[in-house]
């Protein structure tokens, strides 16, 4: 699956697109200033993911790219 289609099917499934999952994970102070701060690990997103929307795995990591700075909007 294309990192489209994740963010194609996360957004079908939550609502959410980028911009939310940006906001949201600022709000669990997870990003400081769009940027995941250090101490956050991969697993620490995965798992808030999978608990309040149900995401899998592959979804959960496409959504930790995003707020690494690894993939955006635009990647294939």
């Amino acid at each position: 699956m294309s990192f489209q289609g994740y963010l194609k099917t996360i957004k079908e499934k939550t609502g959410n697109g980028p911009a939310e999952f940006r906001a949201l994970a600022e709000q669990k102070s997870f990003t400081q200033d769009r940027k995941l701060k250090p101490e956050v690990k991969a697993g620490d997103i995965v798992n808030w993911l999978k608990e309040e929307f149900d995401l899998g795995q592959g979804h959960a990591m496409a959504i930790y790219a995003l707020l690494k700075g690894i993939k955006d909007e635009n990647s294939q």
